[in-house]
């Protein structure tokens, strides 16, 4: 199994298995991160703790991912990012767009902070 999987109380936490996201791994990602939004999940973190390298295709997912939670005002966060994920991301300029912490606890505390903001500006 390339992935492992657990709802959170305010996310799903989606922990990649491998130590290379790659072509041959990213179309299970893709797939893996529309199911979740659409059984309703619109908060997402991806642990990329086990991963040291990614091509384009497994940004490409990253992508899917992070449309697919904003289109539901939730977030996408990575945590755990390796050097040569984070090279790929910078150089992509996907910083910009992405929400990168370190650890998995900050990204919770993001997830929880998001939903804090939606919840005031829903009121």
């Amino acid at each position: 199994m390339n992935f492992e999987v657990s709802k959170q109380d305010r996310f799903t936490l989606v922990t990649i298995k491998v130590d290379k996201l790659t072509g041959s791994v990213s179309p299970e990602l893709k797939n893996l991160l529309t199911k979740i939004a659409d059984e309703g999940e619109r908060n997402v973190v991806l642990d990329f703790s086990n991963t040291s390298f990614s091509d384009s295709s497994g940004l490409s997912a990253i992508l899917v991912g992070n449309r697919r939670c904003k289109a539901a005002n939730g977030s996408l966060v990575l945590c755990g990012i390796h050097d040569m994920v984070e090279k790929l991301i910078n150089l992509s300029q996907l910083h910009n767009i992405l929400e990168i912490v370190p650890t998995l606890p900050e990204a919770q505390d993001v997830i929880y902070m998001n939903e804090i903001e939606n919840d005031f500006d829903n009121e």
